[in-house]
């Protein structure tokens, strides 16, 4: 029965005179009756939750009061304890020295029968190896471990005062798939800090390398100072703000846990920021060329123009690591709203007369109209015709 998960107690009686103490001695030949078994059964959700932890490069490790053969059941029923997994109990542990102990941890899943001080020396141990320890309890005997445990996680409802002032997270659910949740949102946030900052970053580096091209050549200077501060506080700030309200995906629970210690601005974060914003001076270029057969005038409206139009575009490349198609054009609408509204405020400054003259822009016909609009795209038909390429070849490797 302990084996399925079952917690057995055993009934038992003895016939004792009126008026006879029980005492320690007392307590032999007894008559058996027989065995109970209960179970507390896990949640449904308990057995995904785990899995979606293990997905998302998380070891999940069950320390529990009850007998070693219950523990070790429950924990292969939620899919804890595998294949060469090892369970141990308290007095198994106590016998094993700290190098026994860092030798054999990563394959110990279940601890049974464990003290408070047993579990000290659990969260210990992994945090030696340089793990990143989160620990969940609710009892009075789980506070050192929870005050020890780099997250400390106590439990909203079932948990003791005691345990929650130890705590650094309470759940108020007291459910193990709150935590999986939680984890998923930190990194979809994260992400989105990280897509908005190498938007704005992409960006700003392709109007660096415009002015930094047309210094270097002599040539008329591509954007005035109005220009600038039109791309840097309307249309870059709206797709931003999109792109840091982009929902979560299935995708974020597979990414490794990211090491604390590296930063967001990692040598192939900066490598994506400058190429991406290389492509996208190279067309603001090449309608600032345009432009220049014309008239410097000219050639400074199409390369504003450009530029503007062609970081409306780039906000789609930065909701994600994935293609548009795999995120879903429709998926974030603030994206389309952001879009929407910046190239109104462009469609507005290049056509009315009054904020022509107020941004310096000279009037434009159709054909520079649709130079404009190609060049503008471009830059993302590239960018995302490079993540398809790469997802498709990465479907074939799995």
């Amino acid at each position: 029965m302990s084996e399925n998960g079952l917690r057995v107690l055993a009934f038992a009686y003895k016939n004792m005179q009126i008026g006879e103490k029980a005492t320690l001695e007392s307590e032999t030949d007894y008559v058996f009756v027989g065995l109970l078994s209960m179970i507390d059964p896990p949640r449904e959700e308990s057995t995904e939750a785990v899995a979606n932890a293990t997905k998302a490069g998380i070891n999940t490790i069950m320390i529990t009061g009850d007998h070693k053969i219950t523990a070790r059941a429950i924990a292969k029923q939620i899919g804890i304890f595998n294949e060469g997994d090892i369970a141990v109990t308290g007095v198994e542990l106590e016998k094993m020295t700290e190098e026994e102990l860092s030798e054999k941890l990563e394959s110990i899943s279940v601890y049974a029968r464990v003290s408070p001080e047993h579990k000290i020396r659990i969260v210990n141990a992994w945090q030696r190896k340089g793990h990143i320890v989160s620990m969940t309890g609710d009892g009075v005997n789980d506070a050192p471990a929870l005050k020890q445990a780099d997250i400390g996680i106590a439990m909203g409802i079932t948990g003791t005062e005691v345990s929650k002032d130890a705590a650094a997270m309470i759940l108020t659910d007291d459910n193990f798939a709150t935590i999986i949740k939680a984890v998923e949102n930190g990194r979809n946030v994260y992400a989105n800090i990280k897509n908005s900052i190498k938007f704005l970053l992409s960006g700003n580096t392709a109007g660096i390398l415009g002015v930094l091209y047309t210094s270097l050549l002599g040539l008329p200077v591509p954007f005035l100072p109005v220009h600038l501060l039109f791309i840097n506080l309307l249309t870059d700030s709206l797709p931003a703000i999109a792109i840091g309200v982009e929902p979560s995906n299935s995708d974020v629970l597979s990414h490794k846990p990211r090491d604390p210690k590296d930063g967001i601005l990692s040598k192939d974060f900066l490598m994506r920021i400058l190429v991406e914003g290389s492509i996208i001076a190279t067309f603001t270029i090449f309608a600032y060329h345009v432009g220049l057969a014309t008239s410097p005038a000219l050639a400074s409206t199409m390369a504003f123009a450009t530029l503007t139009l062609s970081r409306l575009f780039h906000g789609f490349n930065c909701r994600g690591t994935s293609s548009i198609f795999k995120l879903k054009l429709l998926s974030n609408k603030a994206s389309l709203l952001a879009f929407a509204g910046g190239v109104t405020l462009l469609g507005l400054v290049l056509s009315v007369p009054f904020l022509q003259k107020l941004f310096s822009v000279v009037p434009m016909d159709l054909t520079h109209l649709g130079i404009i609009l190609g060049l503008g795209f471009a830059p993302t038909v590239l960018i995302q015709l490079y993540k398809v390429i790469r997802e498709i070849i990465k479907g074939k490797a799995d």
